[in-house]
C-alpha cells in the first residue's frame, strides 16, 4: 500500500486551488473544472468540487466542515515562509513556534477553515526528525 493523497471537498475550487498554489509554490493541474491536483514529490493535494461528492456517495463529504485534520507541508524555513504567507493568510491559529518533537511550525486556516501546518524540522536536540525529512 501507499499513501499518495488527501482531497478537499470545496464549494469553490478555483479560489481554494489559487490559495494553494500561492501558499505552496506549486502549479496545480486541472482535470476537469471540477478537479485539480497539487503534486509534491511525496504526496499530492487534491481538490475537489461538491459535484463530484455525489460520484462516490451522495452526502458523504461536506465543503469547509473539517474540525479533525492538520494538512502538513514540509518547508525549508518555516519563518521566511510565513512572511511570505501574510496577505494571503488571514486566519493565523499560531505564529512559528518550535515544538517538543522537534519541528518549528506554522499552524493556519485555509479559506475553507482547513488547518495546514508548514514545519522545518530545527532542533538538534532531535536529529531522528532532521533525518526523517531529509530530502
Amino acid at each position: 500500500m501507499d499513501f499518495v493523497s488527501i482531497r478537499i471537498i470545496t464549494g469553490n475550487v478555483a479560489r481554494l486551488v489559487e490559495f494553494y498554489e500561492k501558499a505552496t509554490g506549486v502549479p496545480a493541474t486541472w482535470a476537469t473544472e471540477d478537479f485539480a491536483e497539487l503534486k509534491t514529490p511525496s504526496a499530492t493535494l487534491a481538490i475537489a468540487g461538491t459535484r463530484t461528492v455525489p460520484l462516490f456517495a451522495p452526502g458523504s463529504a461536506r465543503p469547509a466542515d473539517n474540525h479533525s485534520v492538520i494538512i502538513e507541508f514540509l518547508v525549508d524555513d518555516v519563518d521566511r515562509v510565513h512572511g511570505n504567507l501574510t496577505g494571503l493568510v488571514s486566519d493565523f491559529v499560531n505564529e512559528p513556534t518550535t515544538m517538543p518533537w522537534g519541528n518549528r511550525a506554522l499552524l493556519f486556516r485555509d479559506p475553507d477553515g482547513n488547518l495546514v501546518n508548514f514545519f522545518t524540522p530545527v532542533t538538534p536536540v532531535t536529529p531522528a526528525a532532521i533525518a526523517k525529512f531529509a530530502r
